[in-house]
């Protein structure tokens, strides 16, 4: 469905909702495509991120963050610890389950993924103004402000939401 990108009219909130949704996937699909998602499958990588984003976690509750079947995950992260990108121990807090923690590579690749992801994402907004990149700018943190309070964003995370990356945002 196609909406009208002119900035002197006001969407309604049902515009607004398609337009959001819109610009997420072609975006994820874009950043996939441009990332090649670090040579990696795609659940692969999203386990990736996440270990980078939260630190060690349980095999459990890996999945439980992202919405993946138990034996997803498993599979995933057998995949990772043979090409030595994560490490699985078992967990010192709960005998009954595994600890998956980045390895050097696991960490290296992240940031390789990262700087790929960032630079296309500089690319993208290199295309508009000085005013228009500021702009956007503003909306996403205030996009990202209401994310980070809407309780379906954070179904998945500990209570407070807490990780590596957003102790120092909040």
């Amino acid at each position: 469905m196609a909406t009208s990108c002119n900035p002197t009219k006001t969407q309604s909130p049902t515009q607004a909702g398609s337009l959001l949704r819109e610009v997420a996937r072609m975006y994820t699909r874009a950043q996939r495509v441009v990332a090649d998602c670090c040579r990696t499958t795609s659940t692969q990588c999203h386990l990736l991120t996440e270990l980078a984003r939260s630190g060690p976690l349980p095999l459990s509750e890996l999945g439980t963050r992202l919405s993946l079947e138990k034996s997803w995950v498993s599979r995933a992260v057998e995949g990772m610890v043979s090409r030595g990108m994560v490490s699985k121990e078992p967990n010192p807090n709960d005998a009954r389950s595994w600890l998956v923690t980045l390895t050097a590579d696991g960490e290296r690749t992240v940031r390789e993924l990262n700087a790929t992801l960032d630079s296309h994402a500089a690319q993208l907004l290199d295309a508009l103004d000085a005013d228009e990149r500021a702009s956007v700018e503003r909306s996403l943190l205030l996009l990202l402000k209401a994310l980070r309070e809407d309780t379906a964003a954070n179904c998945c995370l500990p209570p407070g939401g807490v990780t590596k990356e957003s102790k120092s945002c909040r």
